[in-house]
């Protein structure tokens, strides 16, 4: 295993963007940027032996600082939507920004993506690994608390890059970070005609304006169910009203197994390229976003990215989960930590 740094230009503070190039004895490379701890490339052999980029990113810094669909993007302090742009924590209401019609957005138009993260290499006998740290001071992005976030990279020659999270707050607040790549197995066009596997026999259902309303749907004779693999064009355009409503999937699923235990919740796969990628987590949600507001972005190589052209496995506590009394919270008391791993793990098949 190796470890590659290099320049990728400049922040807008002036300061050095750096990009952190893992690659394995098999030859996939992990690029991942200082940036917002941002994964920028995933590249992967294909049944041909030909190396495929299968995430959906931008050439330079520009791009990424115009990334409000998050490409690539390590997403904190808190991912996904919360109804009203509002939380009360210990008693008292805090007023998020409004950036998703009345509800807050991936914690608002200051997320992390944007933000510089403190960086460090790790080596030993078994692996490398790239650590990114940042520190949110009390109120910003609207939660309380001064809360150390980090997420750790780890690319095994098994080609398993596994994600690592850890938080902690001096005060009570919100903490449910997660990956926001758009996965494309092809390296090019749109995922309609990728296999999918979702290991879920529920999910929460959504009101008109995206937020779960606390009801858990069976996905039982639904376009919901994945729980074997099918094309995910099959059903994306159905009337189905959950479908209608997010303009094809974007939807959080409730994850069987057992939350706190590393098991496999998710695969997509791709006829044309052999490539599978199999997602593992210890967390009880994903969110399944098709890239349905994806639409006419310049991506890697000068391709126009639109909807459909890849998909995101964002794995998580459930949307709103801060406020809806049905789902787990997603508010960590102070001086716990958090802590979450996922898995990306990548073969042929």
């Amino acid at each position: 295993m190796k470890v590659e740094i290099s320049n990728f230009g400049k922040a807008k503070d002036g300061s050095d963007i750096r990009c952190y190039t893992l690659t394995n004895e098999n030859g996939m490379m992990v690029s991942l940027l200082n940036l917002g701890a941002i994964i920028k490339d995933i590249i992967v052999p294909d049944k041909k032996g030909q190396f495929v980029d299968v995430n959906l990113g931008y050439d330079n810094v520009e791009g990424y600082y115009d990334n409000a669909e998050s490409l690539g993007s390590f997403v904190g302090r808190n991912a996904n939507r919360i109804g009203g742009a509002k939380v009360t924590i210990c008693g008292i209401e805090y007023k998020l920004e409004e950036n998703d019609g009345e509800n807050n957005l991936h914690s608002g138009s200051n997320r992390s993506h944007y933000m510089l993260f403190d960086a460090e290499v790790l080596e030993d006998e078994f692996a490398t690994r790239v650590r990114f740290m940042h520190t949110f001071k009390d109120m910003e992005q609207g939660f309380p608390g001064k809360a150390e976030l980090s997420i750790t990279y780890t690319l095994t020659e098994g080609n398993e890059l596994i994600l690592e999270y850890r938080g902690i707050s001096d005060k009570d607040t919100v903490i449910n970070p997660t990956n926001h790549s758009y996965f494309n197995l092809d390296g090019e066009g749109d995922i309609l005609k990728h296999k999918m596997y979702v290991n879920a026999d529920k999910f929460t259902a959504i009101a008109s304006n995206m937020i779960p309303t606390g009801e858990i749907v069976d996905v039982e004779n639904t376009p919901m169910d994945f729980r074997k693999m099918k094309e995910i064009g099959e059903g994306i355009d159905s009337d189905y009203n959950y479908i209608k409503i997010a303009r094809g999937y974007d939807h959080n699923f409730v994850l069987n197994g057992t939350e706190g235990d590393i098991s496999k919740v998710a695969e997509l796969y791709s006829d044309k390229t052999g490539i599978a990628v199999e997602v593992m987590t210890d967390l009880p949600g994903m969110q399944v976003y098709t890239a349905n507001f994806l639409e006419n972005k310049k991506g890697k190589a000068g391709v126009i990215y639109n909807p459909r052209a890849g998909v995101c496995f964002e794995t998580q506590y459930f949307p709103n989960a801060c406020n809806e009394k049905n789902f787990k919270s997603s508010i960590i008391s102070a001086g716990k930590e958090y802590r979450s791993t996922t898995v990306f793990k990548f073969n042929i098949k």
